[in-house]
């Protein structure tokens, strides 16, 4: 088994315990919601940037089905996306809730560099560590603004 794999296999295996970890159950159904959306977003979007050859990915499920990563755009973004929309500080100022789409972007920016660099996860070829930061930040704030729009008639109460 080489190293990609392992990586995939714990990246999956940590999401998984994230999501009980951190969803309460009275949530569930935001967060369903939130992880679908999120799939309509970046599943398209991963192909574009597949087919356009802007970031490769060398050793990948479904390799013989289409170039984009599916364990990433399918399921592991989409998973970090709902901790994101549910755990997201409301109530906080501006500030805050800023350095929280900063956190997010800026740690999961700085994963993607390390496995590009150092493994065969992905490879950039037309892109930037500071494009895949923007394109999260506007991902998180969609599904974010989606999933509030989604739920706003049971707010009001």
């Amino acid at each position: 088994m080489n190293k990609e794999t392992i990586i995939y296999i714990i990246e999956a295996i940590l999401m998984i315990v994230l999501l009980f970890a951190f969803i309460p159950k009275s949530k569930i159904r935001e967060a369903h919601v939130a992880y679908l959306f999120t799939q309509i977003v970046t599943w398209p979007i991963g192909l574009i940037v597949a087919d356009f050859i802007l970031i490769e990915y060398p050793i990948r499920l479904f390799s013989y089905a289409n170039k984009a990563h599916f364990i990433f755009e399918f399921f592991l973004f989409p998973c970090i996306c709902t901790l994101f929309v549910i755990n997201y500080p409301e109530k906080k100022n501006a500030f805050v809730r800023f350095m929280y789409y900063f956190c997010f972007c800026t740690t999961l920016s700085i994963i993607e560099v390390i496995q590009e660099r150092f493994t065969d996860v992905l490879e950039y070829k037309q892109w930037t560590w500071y494009v895949t930061w923007i394109t999260m930040f506007i991902t998180f704030y969609i599904v974010r603004k989606y999933n509030k729009w989604f739920f706003m008639k049971y707010k009001i109460n």
